[in-house]
């Protein structure tokens, strides 16, 4: 917890790209009790707003949908997990303009903005947190959280849950996280009620982002385990009440995606209209498996080699807990079979493939896993704890100077980056320029923050994205 409050000032107040997407629907609703999205467009940075509003400063018609809204194919359940922060912050707004303060109470003023900044903060840290107390159930403790820290600051989770807090990434982490840990808790002997709270968690998760629709292999391949017990053991009888159990589960999913349903609904006209590129156009047969991870375009182990290790770690988690290490392999793999099929599966803007953030607890336990094999081969706990802390520094500082790259824009936001550029700036660009842009970051942020976005345009303009 200490570590977390000492991070905080590494919050970013700042609402743009995907993230505009992912606060309108908490701002609109919030402010305007609707879903009129055009003062978010208004209010945007400029690459976003760059070709979707005209001379005139107005949405540009082709951005309508069938029933006169703004675009806007982004979850709202990001903006359900902000709600408690923002209402907070609005009602002291309020409060304070009452005394005379002169703050607009629009959702655009920084109260508002860091608030979403700490909400989506604090989301990360209790993934984190989470990941921490599953994994010391399968290793030691020593090595639970030596995986926390160097996943906390050897993947992707930091830009999102700091640099870009308003994108989704940090809170899939942690309904992830809170779905996995009570999937667990409950399996050996889940009551009628616990099936229902699983069944509202895993709505949240598919509120908060799509692709967590992966992780229902959990209780599907629970449930195979369980239909082949009671053939073996030739107890036919259970199978309905097995049965009984995940209709009531799957119920309650419907019922808790009731918010993603009805946004659809009033955006696009349709419940089932995601306002992503159509399932059918997706590369189901030809997935990207390779390129997604290790390709110059945001692979995910040539950005974030850390999670080489914590994926070996699943494997070895499989084989050695196959009743839980199992369903967690396959939710994984079809994540991944999911992720590659997708056209998009480089997330255009992305520090490396951030749509594996989802996956955090996983990477956590996974590389505790292997930590703990590995420090079985040493003839001494002290020497596998050094050579375990060295290794792991390693890949967090590597991490740490190429997050800095990319949020500094010495490195292409979008597309592939040529990786000896990126070693020479580690070595030779970063520690030279890594003072002056932190004391920026800390006591000159909102100029930085704007010299940042001046880069991207300019970059974006001399290389389009197709």
């Amino acid at each position: 917890m200490l570590l977390f409050l000492l991070s905080l000032p590494l919050a970013n107040p700042w609402v743009r790209g995907d993230g505009v997407g992912y606060y309108a629907y908490s701002r609109a609703l919030l402010i305007q009790h609707n879903l009129d999205f055009t003062a978010d467009y208004q209010h945007a940075n400029t690459s976003f707003r760059e070709g979707r509003l005209d001379e005139s400063g107005q949405p540009r018609t082709d951005f309508r949908t069938p029933t006169g809204h703004l675009e806007n194919h982004f979850t709202i359940g990001p903006a359900i997990l902000w709600s408690p922060f923002l209402i907070v912050a609005h009602a002291g707004v309020l409060i304070a303009r009452a005394f005379g303060s002169a703050v607009p109470a629009d959702g655009f003023a920084e109260p508002y903005r860091y608030a979403m900044a700490f909400g989506t903060s604090l989301y990360g840290f209790l993934a984190l947190f989470l990941a921490f107390r599953l994994a010391k159930k399968f290793v030691s403790e020593r090595w639970a959280l030596f995986a926390t820290l160097a996943i906390w600051g050897g993947s992707s989770l930091a830009v999102y849950m700091y640099f870009n807090p308003s994108w989704s990434h940090a809170h899939s982490a942690f309904v992830v996280a809170v779905f996995f840990a009570y999937w667990l808790r409950t399996r050996e002997d889940r009551s009628i009620p616990q099936w229902i709270l699983l069944g509202l968690v895993a709505g949240l998760m598919l509120d908060v982002y799509y692709a967590n629709a992966m992780l229902l292999l959990l209780p599907v391949v629970e449930a195979l385990f369980a239909l082949r017990d009671s053939i073996q053991q030739r107890r036919a009888s259970a199978i309905p009440a097995l049965l009984f159990r995940y209709i009531i589960f799957s119920a309650m999913l419907l019922v808790c995606i009731l918010p993603t349903l009805l946004s659809k609904k009033i955006v696009y006209g349709s419940l089932f209209e995601s306002g992503y590129i159509p399932i059918s156009l997706w590369n189901w047969k030809s997935p990207n498996f390779l390129q997604v991870l290790f390709s110059a375009n945001h692979g995910l182990f040539s950005w974030t080699p850390l999670l080489l290790l914590s994926a070996i770690g699943i494997f070895l988690f499989w084989r050695k807990f196959p009743r839980v290490g199992g369903p967690a392999l396959c939710a994984v793999l079809a994540f991944y079979y999911f992720i590659a099929s997708y056209p998009d599966w480089a997330g255009i803007s992305s520090f490396g493939n951030r749509f594996f953030v989802s996956l955090t607890v996983f990477f956590v336990i996974g590389l505790a896993v292997l930590l703990e094999s590995f420090a079985g081969k040493f003839s001494s706990l002290r020497s596998a704890t050094l050579a375990s802390a060295v290794l792991l520094l390693c890949f967090v500082f590597w991490n740490l100077g190429l997050m800095f790259q990319w949020g500094s824009h010495l490195i292409p936001a979008r597309g592939p980056v040529s990786l000896a550029e990126v070693a020479h700036n580690q070595f030779v660009v970063v520690p030279r320029q890594l003072t002056g842009v932190l004391h920026d970051y800390f006591f000159h942020r909102k100029e930085l923050m704007r010299q940042i976005e001046q880069r991207d345009v300019q970059r974006l303009n001399e290389h389009p994205v197709p």
